[in-house]
């Protein structure tokens, strides 16, 4: 594939005549199954990758179509409108499906300009930005608030716990390992659930009896059910996914929806749903004010190229699918990052 017709300056970039990505060509909640490689950057793996190669968020898109939600890298061309704001060089950031190939093209407008390609900085693109807005415009967060954060240690439920904390509130957090525990210690959460060796549902009755005021819901299924039943008077419930039903051909695990009205009747309760696409308008500010916090060594970007994973560090567009199969296997402490080869540097 050649941009070439693109760009004013292509004759004096590095763009080759052809590069290689991740294209759609089956609908599927299989991501071996949807994908295949066609034809240095850093790219982010999110769980809602599945439902984007399952055809799920737009009914109207048909395979072929290319799949990646989010890139960090260097731009080595630039159109006519693009020229003015940006430099051949300059690092920037982007969220646009696609991000899972060599090379990119994107609006300029689309485009975050950033001092360096970090992959740090690629954890504020959907997980930061998801955290940061729907606890701004959803969570009424204020000081002595109880949060539960659900899959805490996770890209997006690292930024839940900080940013509760930022706002002086007590936070608890479910994870599956000690050592997602001690993490989740290390940037501040308060209370900390290891579900695979704790009850989550008594150890919040005990400890919480009059439950919780906010949760930050990510999992579904039993984990939607037990959080709902762990609201307090008032509480409130953000659903920002639902990761434990992705990978069914539904994309659901069953909930106890049937008493749903009269339990959120009795404790005044809500349940909020969040997704990042209908908050365009309060992104730029959000993520402006979280390189700042970054910056300034005020939150944690926890970056996981799987280096502890069985065939080591994701790297190279292949490694795609072993991250999403990392990611489905909750073995990720922080974002999970595939770096592409240092042979390609991140190309936009």
């Amino acid at each position: 594939m050649s941009y070439s017709r693109h760009f004013l300056d292509f004759q004096g970039s590095s763009i080759p005549s052809s590069m290689k990505k991740l294209v759609v060509t089956k609908l599927s909640q299989n991501f071996r199954e949807a994908e295949r490689r066609s034809g240095e950057r850093f790219v982010g793996i999110n769980a809602s990758d599945i439902n984007y190669s399952a055809g799920r968020y737009d009914a109207s898109v048909k395979p072929p179509f290319d799949i990646g939600f989010e890139g960090v890298g260097d731009v080595v061309a630039l159109g006519l409108s693009a020229s003015a704001d940006y430099t051949v060089g300059q690092a920037v950031a982007y969220v646009k499906a696609g991000s899972f190939a060599e090379y990119t093209v994107v609006p300029a407008k689309q485009a975050v300009p950033l001092p360096s390609v970090k992959p740090e900085f690629l954890t504020l693109m959907v997980s930061g930005a998801t955290a940061y807005i729907s606890l701004k415009e959803l969570g009424e967060l204020s000081e002595g608030k109880k949060v539960l954060v659900t899959a805490a240690a996770g890209g997006t439920g690292q930024f839940a716990v900080q940013l509760a904390k930022k706002a002086k509130c007590h936070v608890i957090g479910t994870c599956s390992s000690d050592e997602k525990g001690g993490f989740l210690k290390s940037i501040g959460c308060d209370r900390t659930i290891n579900y695979k060796t704790e009850n989550v549902e008594s150890v919040l009755r005990k400890d919480y009896p009059e439950g919780v005021d906010v949760v930050y819901e990510s999992v579904g299924g039993k984990m939607f059910d037990l959080a709902l039943n762990s609201l307090a008077t008032k509480g409130r419930l953000i659903v920002i996914g639902f990761i434990a039903g992705y990978q069914n051909p539904t994309g659901l695990q069953p909930v106890k929806a049937e008493f749903l009205p009269a339990k959120l009747l009795k404790k005044s309760a809500s349940i909020r749903g969040f997704f990042l696409n209908h908050y365009l308008s309060e992104y730029k500010m959000a993520m402006k004010d979280l390189l700042k916090m970054y910056e300034r060594g005020d939150l944690v970007c926890e970056v996981d190229f799987g280096d502890m994973s069985p065939e080591g560090k994701f790297t190279g567009l292949e490694s795609v699918f072993r991250a999403v199969d990392y990611m489905y296997m909750g073995k990720n402490i922080g974002k999970i990052v595939v770096e592409l080869p240092h042979s390609v540097n991140s190309k936009l």
